[in-house]
């Protein structure tokens, strides 16, 4: 017998549709619009066939750019991301403002928006106590402006003065 006719054969799958290909991603998890027509068109999608599929999922419910921001600002905000850093993510997704601004006040509404209290939990479980020596202090500061944190929101999570300059 000859290896060849041992080896196992590969089976082959018929091509997926555009809307099949963006209903297999979207249902490992949340895609805006623009990263799903980015996917498709990796996978050699034309774009006005991507855009089409992408519709009708959103006339279905399956995409939704409000959803999409709700559950990103969520994600992040939760893995101790600031909300400058939150926004500028979904302004590379493409999301519409008013998109953000709603989900921001979906993260104020469940409690998850008291940034200076996020920031300090960040710090409190990456430095401890050692916040009192300005070298530290300064150190801190960095990783959460890094993070996304606004100057105000900094300076009282690390314990600065505002008249130090």
């Amino acid at each position: 017998m000859s290896s060849a006719a041992s080896a196992p054969r590969k089976r082959r799958h018929p091509e997926l549709s555009a809307r099949q290909r963006a209903l297999g991603l979207l249902t490992r998890r949340e895609h805006s619009r623009k990263e799903l027509a980015r996917k498709l068109a990796g996978s050699g999608v034309e774009p006005t066939e991507a855009a089409e599929a992408i519709d009708v999922l959103g006339r279905e419910g399956w995409q939704d750019d409000a959803r999409f921001a709700t559950n990103l600002a969520h994600w992040r905000a939760a893995s101790g991301y600031g909300p400058l850093r939150i926004r500028a993510e979904l302004r590379t997704h493409a999301v519409d403002p008013p998109l953000v601004d709603a989900a921001f006040a979906a993260l104020a509404q469940s409690g998850e928006a008291d940034w200076e209290a996020n920031a300090k939990s960040l710090l409190a479980s990456r430095y401890g106590h050692a916040l009192r020596d300005p070298a530290i202090q300064r150190k801190a500061a960095g990783y959460l402006a890094r993070r996304g944190f606004d100057a105000a929101t900094v300076r009282a999570a690390c314990g600065m003065d505002m008249d130090e300059g």
